[in-house]
């Protein structure tokens, strides 16, 4: 009792950890922000930098202003992981974020990926102010941005450690850009099971696409090595009057736990386990018919011997009567015929 008393201590105690260990790791790389207002938290957990300011009592987050050459960001103060576990593995993350773009011709806004030591204060003529040129090979930015130009084609690209984007989707024809002021939402999702980081888009309101509108194959967790990253929304209107404006903003990694396979199965090793299982079946199946066979021919045997040895002792056995009950026989017999011999002389006399 003591010692199975301990290993039900001794398993709540793990399992608490375990969820506070889970908690705390969500709470860290976790956010959601709805308005920006003095009641919220924005102000402990976002970071605001160049001409980046809230505006209409916590409403929106204006990025640039209606000014030339402005650049503004909001950055998540808390650095993260995009990777855990030994070996190492991606973690998967999902942010959400509305946004509208005014006409003007500027750079549009971006959701970028930094490592830490990246000087975040610092705005260059790169896209978006990022200072790409400025030690490219020494800090690799992920970025997914959103442009308008001015001649009112909106592009979505993706760009990895570079200013030209790997991957590059038109969507003015489909009548979901941010230009001309309207809300926009976004949605950026990155799966670690397959190394993708997808973009979609819709109107204002409407729900999430099921497919993405475009995606680029990418294995974050090999990005920066053992550094942490921040993530952040990045705007500049280079020589135009473009304002770009943030309504809601979320972020949410997704930790899974270290007692669940997160790579895929290998199917041939799953196929030589199941040979080897049915072969193991295999052998217990004959190994069980074998043994019923000499217990049934031995259980025969036994009946059969026991038989043999009933029928030996009864069969060679007489009946005996008792020399008692044989007289009284014999003599009732005799008395009875003597009574009616008597009654026939009897008989015979009254004739």
């Amino acid at each position: 009792m003591a010692a199975s008393s301990i290993s039900h201590h001794f398993a709540a105690v793990a399992f608490l950890i375990f969820f506070l260990r889970t908690t705390s790791a969500a709470s860290n790389s976790s956010f959601s922000f709805t308005h920006f207002g003095k009641v919220s938290n924005f102000g402990s957990d976002i970071a605001l930098y160049g001409d980046a300011e809230v505006v209409n009592g916590g409403y929106a987050v204006q990025l640039t202003s209606s000014v030339s050459s402005s650049a503004g960001r909001a950055v998540y103060k808390k650095p993260m992981k995009l990777y855990e576990g030994k070996p190492r593995k991606s973690v998967s993350f999902l942010t959400n974020f509305s946004f509208s773009i005014s006409n003007g011709g500027g750079d549009g806004l971006a959701f970028v990926v930094v490592p830490k030591g990246f000087n975040l204060s610092l705005f260059g003529n790169s896209s978006f102010g990022l200072s790409l040129r400025h030690g490219e090979s020494k800090f690799k930015v992920v970025a997914v941005k959103f442009d308008a130009l001015s001649d009112g084609k909106v592009h979505v690209g993706i760009d990895v450690g570079s200013s030209v984007s790997a991957t590059v989707s038109n969507v003015s024809a489909k009548n979901l850009g941010p230009s001309s002021g309207n809300k926009t939402q976004g949605w950026i999702d990155y799966e670690a099971g397959s190394n993708r980081l997808e973009v979609r888009l819709s109107k204002f309101g409407g729900p999430k696409p099921v497919d993405p509108l475009l995606w680029y194959p990418i294995d974050l967790s090999k990005m920066w090595g053992n550094k942490e990253v921040f993530v952040g929304l990045s705007a500049m209107s280079r020589n135009s009057s473009q304002t770009c404006s943030v309504y809601s903003w979320s972020f949410e990694q997704k930790h899974v736990p270290h007692w669940m396979h997160s790579q895929p199965l290998d199917p041939m090793a799953v196929a030589k386990n199941l040979k080897a299982e049915a072969l193991e079946k295999k052998k217990d199946c004959t190994k069980g018919a074998f043994g019923a066979m000499v217990f049934g021919v031995a259980c025969g045997a036994l009946a059969s011997f026991v038989g043999l040895y009933l029928w030996t002792v009864l069969g060679n056995r007489r009946p005996v009567v008792p020399e008692g009950y044989a007289e009284k026989s014999k003599e009732f017999e005799y008395e009875k015929m003597k009574v009616v011999a008597d009654n026939k002389t009897i008989e015979d006399g009254k004739q």
